[in-house]
């Protein structure tokens, strides 16, 4: 049995199904990633210095010497590294749409 190819019924004949559109990846989530990092660091850093009874008492000693100048530079200074690690993750996703978009 051969295939008619005037027939439109014929498998020869019939047109192909649109390809399904591929899917884009998945993005990284570059600012979660960034402020994990910031957090682990955080939290490394008050292990080490918290861990070792002497130096909790160091580390105590030097909290309360501390004078409000000093506090408020501390405060400046760390909310300054917020400021920069936020423009970072902003700038990360800027990059990131522009080079999905292109």
């Amino acid at each position: 049995m051969s295939i008619d190819e005037t027939n439109p019924q014929s498998p020869a004949s019939a047109p192909e199904p649109p390809a399904p559109a591929v899917p884009a990846p998945p993005r990284t989530r570059w600012a979660a990633i960034i402020w994990g990092v910031v957090f682990a660091a955080i939290a490394v850093s008050a292990l080490v210095l918290l861990g070792d009874g002497e130096r909790g008492e160091e580390v105590s000693d030097w909290i309360l010497s501390l004078t409000p100048a000093s506090i408020t530079a501390m405060v400046l200074l760390a909310l300054g590294a917020v400021v920069l690690i936020c423009a970072a993750t902003g700038l990360i996703r800027r990059v990131q749409r522009r080079a999905a978009s292109a």
